[in-house]
C-alpha cells in the first residue's frame, strides 16, 4: 500500500479543497452542483489519482526551490510560474486560460463588455498614438476627439513611443475622473488640448441595425456579452416599426460568448419548449439540456443568417439552431468549428481559470466542435474534412448536415483575397492616411450609402502615393525567387539561367500598373475608411452595402421566396 507520510500538508489541503472550488458567480452556464462534490469514479482509481497529483505537486514546488537558490541568474517567481502554468494548460485545449491578477481587468472587459474609459479605438502604429475610431456618443467623441487624431499626451504622460498595452493603461481609469488629452490633428499647426471625463463604457454587442433595402433590415451581432440578447430584440422591433419584412442576422467574425445569451437570441426566433443546446461533461451536472422558455418575438420572418470562418462558439450556436429548425438561410463561410463550453473558476490571490468543461450539442444532435483544433487554415477556418470522418445528421425539414468541423452555410460565398498592392497600402496605413487628408480638405460628403469616389479622386490617390514608401513581393516574384534559390543549391541555375531572368523581367511588378489592375477593390476600400472619417462605425458598415457579397446574396434569396423555401425544405 502507498504511503503519504512524506506529502506535505499544503499538497494534501491542495488535493482535498482546492482543486474542486467552485465560484458559481462567474459559472457563464449557472450550473447547480455541490462545488466539493467528487464526480463518482472507483474509490481506488480515484485515490491513486489524488496521490500522484500530490506527488507531482510536490515535486514542481522541490524543484522549483531548487532552481531558485542555485540557477545562476535571478529567477522571476511570477515570471516562471507563470510560463509553467501556460505550458501545462497548452497541453489541453486553446480556450482553457489562466488569468493572473494583473489581467483581470482585461478579462472583465472580455466579459462583461464594460470598461472605465473615454470611448474609443486607439491604434500605435510607427510610434504614434492613432484615434481609428471614437464611439458615438461616449466621452471622447462628446469632446470632439477625431479618426486619425495622434494623441501625444495624457494628462501629462507624453504617450509618443509607448506600446498598446502601456498606452490602454493609461488610458482607461475610473469612472467619472478627469482626464485631458494633448492630440495633434493633419490641417492644425497647434496641438489640441481635450478635456473630458472618463465613464463607463459599455461595449454594445448589436454595432448596427438598419435598413439595407426597403423592407430588409440588418442587425449586426459582433459579441455575446451581457445584454445581447436583449439588444437584439430591441434592434428587431425598431425594425419591423421600419417596415422590415425580412432579416439578416450578421454573426460574421463573432467569436462568441455567454451561453446563456445565445439560447435567449435564439428564442426570439424559434418557439417556447424547443431544446436549443445540450452539454455534456466528465461531471455529470454538466449534462444538460436547454430549451427555448418564452414566447419567440418574431418565428416566422424571413431570415438570412452571415457567417464566416471566424464566426465562433455562441454565434455557432445560433447559426445551428436556426439551421437545425430550418429557421432561416445560411450565408457565408464555414464557421470556426467551436464546440466546447468554458466556466471560470476563481482562484487564490484573485487570479481566475477559464476551463473547458463540457461539449455542446444543437437541435440536430451534433457537436460543432472541429475534429482538429489544434491544426487550421491561416484564416482561422477548420480546412477540409473528409465526410468519412463526420457523422450525418438531419435539420427538422430533413436535411442533411454534419459534424465534427463548424456549420456549414447552406450557400457558401468564397472570399478572394486582397491583391498584394491593396493588402500593402491598408498594412502600410495609407489608405487609412489618405481618408484622413481627406476629411481634413472637405467639410461634408453624401450619405453612407450612396458615396462614391470619382475616377479623378482616385487618379488624385494614385498621385498622393507617388512620394509615399510601399513595396511588396507577388506570390510569382517570392516562387520564382524560391525557384532561383533552390536552382542555386542544387547547381542547376547556370542551365536555366536565361529562363529565370526572362521570367523575373516580365512578371516583376510595376506599382502604377497594379494601382489600376486593383482599382475596384482599393477604391472600395477607400471609400469605406472616407465615410468612417466622417460618419463613424454606423457609416463604414452602410459603405459596405453595395458591394459585400454576403450581404448582396442575402438580399437576392430574401426576395426570391421559391429559392428561399427551397432551400430551407431541401427539395431539388
Amino acid at each position: 500500500m502507498k504511503k503519504l507520510r512524506y506529502i506535505p500538508l499544503w499538497a494534501a489541503l491542495f488535493c482535498s479543497q482546492s482543486l474542486f472550488a467552485q465560484d458559481k458567480a462567474n459559472d457563464p452556464i449557472g450550473a447547480k452542483y455541490n462545488p466539493l462534490e467528487i464526480p463518482k469514479t472507483d474509490p481506488k482509481n480515484t485515490n491513486e489519482k489524488y496521490f500522484e497529483i500530490a506527488k507531482n505537486l510536490d515535486i514542481f514546488a522541490t524543484l522549483f526551490k531548487e532552481v531558485n537558490t542555485y540557477y545562476v541568474d535571478e529567477v522571476s517567481p511570477n515570471d516562471v510560474m507563470e510560463q509553467g502554468i501556460y505550458s501545462m494548460l497548452n497541453n489541453l485545449d486553446p480556450y482553457t486560460v489562466y488569468y493572473p491578477e494583473d489581467k483581470i481587468e482585461d478579462y472583465r472587459t472580455m466579459t462583461t463588455g464594460q470598461y472605465g474609459g473615454i470611448g474609443a479605438q486607439v491604434l500605435t502604429r510607427n510610434g504614434k498614438s492613432i484615434v481609428t475610431m471614437p464611439f458615438e456618443g461616449y466621452a471622447a467623441h462628446k469632446a470632439g476627439l477625431l479618426i486619425g487624431d495622434e494623441i501625444i499626451k495624457i494628462d501629462e504622460v507624453n504617450v509618443q513611443g509607448k506600446n498598446q498595452a502601456e498606452l490602454s493603461q493609461v488610458m482607461k481609469g475610473q469612472a467619472d475622473t478627469e482626464v485631458t488629452l494633448t492630440v495633434k490633428r493633419f490641417g492644425t499647426a497647434e496641438p489640441i488640448v481635450l478635456k473630458m471625463k472618463r465613464e463607463k463604457i459599455q461595449i454594445n454587442n448589436v454595432t448596427y441595425s438598419g435598413m439595407v433595402t426597403a423592407d430588409v433590415g440588418l442587425i449586426r451581432l459582433t459579441d455575446f456579452t451581457n445584454n445581447a440578447a436583449k439588444e437584439v430584440k430591441d434592434a428587431l422591433t425598431s425594425l419591423k416599426e421600419k417596415g422590415a419584412k425580412k432579416i439578416i442576422l450578421d454573426l460574421r467574425g463573432n467569436p462568441g460568448g455567454l451561453l446563456s445569451e445565445a439560447i435567449n437570441i435564439s428564442n426570439i426566433f424559434v418557439p417556447k419548449g424547443l431544446e436549443i443546446v445540450s452539454t455534456k461533461g466528465k461531471v455529470k451536472e454538466w449534462n444538460k439540456k436547454y430549451t427555448a422558455l418564452n414566447q419567440p418575438l418574431d418565428s416566422d420572418i424571413q431570415m438570412a443568417v452571415l457567417t464566416s470562418s471566424t464566426s465562433a462558439s455562441a454565434a455557432e450556436i445560433v447559426s445551428g439552431v436556426m439551421q437545425d429548425y430550418d429557421r432561416g438561410v445560411l450565408i457565408g463561410q464555414n464557421t470556426y468549428g467551436k464546440g466546447l463550453v468554458q466556466a471560470t473558476r476563481s482562484l487564490s490571490y484573485n487570479s481566475k481559470l477559464k476551463v473547458t468543461v463540457a461539449k455542446y450539442y444543437i437541435p440536430s444532435g451534433r457537436c460543432i466542435q472541429a475534429i482538429d483544433y489544434t491544426h487550421r487554415n491561416a484564416d482561422g477556418s477548420v480546412g477540409k474534412i473528409s465526410d468519412s470522418l463526420r457523422v450525418a445528421f438531419k435539420t427538422k425539414n430533413g436535411r442533411v448536415v454534419y459534424d465534427g468541423g463548424g456549420v456549414k452555410p447552406d450557400i457558401e460565398i468564397s472570399r478572394d483575397k486582397y491583391s498584394p498592392i491593396t493588402a500593402n497600402l491598408e498594412m502600410k496605413g495609407l489608405i487609412f492616411d489618405y481618408a484622413n487628408e481627406y476629411r481634413a480638405k472637405r467639410k461634408q460628403i453624401a450619405d453612407a450609402k450612396t458615396f462614391q469616389l470619382t475616377d479623378e479622386e482616385y487618379q488624385d490617390f494614385v498621385k498622393w502615393l507617388a512620394n509615399k514608401d510601399y513595396d511588396y513581393v507577388t506570390k510569382v516574384e517570392k516562387t520564382i525567387a524560391d525557384l532561383e534559390k533552390i536552382a542555386k543549391d542544387e547547381k542547376y541555375y547556370d542551365d536555366i539561367k536565361t529562363q529565370i531572368e526572362s521570367l523575373k523581367a516580365k512578371l516583376s511588378h510595376n506599382k502604377e500598373s497594379d494601382l489600376q489592375k486593383s482599382k475596384a477593390e482599393i477604391k472600395e476600400l477607400l471609400e469605406q475608411e472616407i465615410v468612417a472619417h466622417y460618419y463613424l462605425d454606423k457609416g463604414k458598415i452602410e459603405a459596405t452595402f453595395d458591394d459585400d457579397p454576403e450581404i448582396l446574396e442575402a438580399i437576392k434569396v430574401l426576395n426570391d421566396k421559391p429559392k428561399y423555401d427551397k432551400i430551407l425544405t431541401g427539395k431539388k
